[in-house]
């Protein structure tokens, strides 16, 4: 796992072989922050929310680039225990690792937050939910953005709050805003 840009720009990370985890590529990765340039201000210190942290990729490129805030959501242990070893290492204190179920979370959260990423597994039965949970919970800031990453089956434009959709090889992203700041 390799940290693209900001303060831990070039840092590696060893991801352990046997996780069940299927990171974002770098490649995608990469594009998804270049797509976000243009809907977040990084200098402004946004705070956001990575749901099914996995491997902590998103997160710890988050925390690069400028985020003052970072809840980031992870049930496997080992997984968890794999993001809290890098935020260690990098003596980063502007993250809070919850191991927890991410549903249940989005249930029970009380913050908003500026950016939202979800990175379920493609085959989650109750994926097609996030969306409309992250909304209904209302937990995204007015002009905030929620990012939603999936397989090719999925096809979210006809959801209220959708506004783009990028696709990088297999890795598929959808964008949903408010709708007040969506155009309507």
């Amino acid at each position: 796992m390799r940290v693209i840009t900001g303060i831990y720009k070039g840092r590696h990370f060893d991801v352990p072989r046997n996780f069940k985890a299927r990171p974002t590529t770098d490649f995608a990765k990469e594009n998804l922050f270049n797509v976000l340039k243009g809907y977040l201000d990084f200098e402004e210190g946004p705070a956001a929310l990575d749901l099914f942290a996995g491997t902590g990729s998103i997160t710890i490129e988050l925390l690069s680039r400028g985020c003052t805030r970072v809840v980031s959501v992870e049930r496997d242990s080992m997984h968890f225990g794999f993001i809290a070893r890098v935020l260690e290492a990098l003596h980063e204190q502007n993250c809070a690792l919850l191991r927890t179920d991410a549903f249940r979370y989005l249930e029970r959260c009380q913050e908003t937050c500026d950016f939202i990423f979800a990175d379920p597994p493609y085959a989650l039965k109750n994926l097609a939910e996030l969306p409309d949970l992250v909304f209904r919970k209302a937990i995204l800031k007015p002009d905030g953005l929620f990012v939603l990453e999936h397989g090719k089956t999925n096809d979210f434009s006809a959801h209220p709050h959708f506004v783009e959709h990028r696709a990088y090889g297999s890795v598929n992203f959808s964008f949903f805003k408010a709708k007040e700041t969506a155009g309507e």
